[in-house]
């Protein structure tokens, strides 16, 4: 046996290597699921947040429209006001266990938490674009739906994407909550490797370092799309009544 530090760390890591591996690969797939499913709910509420209502309306689309706002907010606010581990226990073993396999539902729980988050993280998007554009697009007839998708969520998103790119990083750790309904991340793989030698600093101090480089380069991506989603410093921009062009540089403006 080890006598070191890193000697328990390299005779782990020789001996445990593919469960860290597979545990790794199922919290990436945790975290890149549950936000992507979680960025379309998020999305779809941020727009039934944000449909008008107006003087003019029926009694009747007011009513529907004022029922799912009430909808909204309370999953909002239930899903925001609870821990997502305590989710994990109500949902799984409360109504998913007969019907769905332990990591389909962690899929399931990861998102509707992080669609809770995003929805509100698409509003302050959505809230942050001028007024203005969206007034434009309804002048040229533009109906809500239309000014939204074409308008206001593609600048809503970039304001937003900081904030999105934080919450995919938050479902990479907090992914390990869901070894409560024993899925078979990283951090249930860890108790796993741990428990035959009771090494446990140092099979944890593996997992740490595990998670720390996938936050890392996670964090690295995401700054790399900001900025190719910003866009070169030097534009192009091509006359509509002549061939002539003039070219613009400078630093942008965030």
């Amino acid at each position: 046996m080890p006598d070191t530090f890193f000697g328990w760390i390299a005779f782990l890591w020789e001996e445990y290597a593919p469960l860290f591996i597979r545990g790794t690969g199922n919290t990436l797939l945790l975290a890149v699921s549950g936000t992507a499913f979680g960025f379309v709910i998020g999305l779809l509420v941020a727009i039934l947040r944000t449909v008008p209502l107006s003087a003019k309306d029926k009694p009747v689309r007011k009513c529907v429209v004022r029922t799912f706002h009430i909808l909204i907010g309370i999953y909002i606010e239930v899903f925001r006001g609870t821990p997502m581990i305590v989710q994990a226990m109500v949902l799984y073993y409360g109504l998913l266990q007969s019907f769905m396999p332990a990591m389909g539902a962690a899929v399931f729980i990861i998102s509707l938490n992080t669609g809770a988050y995003m929805a509100e993280i698409l509003r302050g998007g959505i809230i942050a674009v001028d007024k203005g554009q969206k007034e434009a697009a309804q002048a040229i007839g533009m109906t809500h739906w239309q000014s939204m998708c074409s308008v206001v969520l593609p600048q809503a998103v970039r304001n937003a994407l900081p904030s999105i790119g934080n919450e995919f990083i938050v479902n990479i750790k907090d992914s390990s909550v869901l070894n409560v309904i024993s899925v078979s991340e990283l951090f249930f793989q860890g108790k796993s490797a741990s428990g035959t030698y009771l090494r446990y600093y140092e099979t944890f101090f593996i997992v740490a370092l595990i998670y720390l480089v996938l936050t890392f380069l996670s964090a690295r991506l995401i700054g790399w799309l900001e900025r190719k989603l910003d866009g070169p410093d030097s534009f192009v921009i091509h006359g509509s009544q002549s061939d002539s062009r003039a070219v613009i540089r400078g630093n942008k403006e965030g």
